[in-house]
């Protein structure tokens, strides 16, 4: 199960959280390195957007209270489907 997901962290000015921060990409690293993730990119400014590729929601339950215990944030989460699995449903359904 594919998932974009784009966190938004709480507020608070940079240097506070900055060592806090410094946690997150070798947490990050080790979810690739699982193949728990099939990407990690900063975004400009503040938070991050990541893709998961996960069994079940469970397992991204998991991933993104760990990801909250490093960097507290807010997530969006969009449901993927990955280019081969969309067109073999297309061409299904002719």
């Amino acid at each position: 199960m594919l998932f974009l997901v784009i966190s938004t962290p709480e507020l608070s000015r940079p240097s506070l959280v900055r060592e806090q921060r410094k946690k997150y990409w070798p947490w990050a690293n080790d979810k690739l390195n699982k193949g728990l993730a099939t990407s990690f990119y900063a975004r400009t400014g503040r938070g991050a957007v990541a893709v998961f590729d996960v069994d079940s929601n469970d397992t991204l339950h998991v991933i993104l209270n760990e990801w909250s215990e490093i960097v507290p944030a807010e997530f969006q989460i969009y449901p993927l489907i990955d280019s081969a699995a969309i067109t073999d449903f297309l061409d299904q359904n002719n």
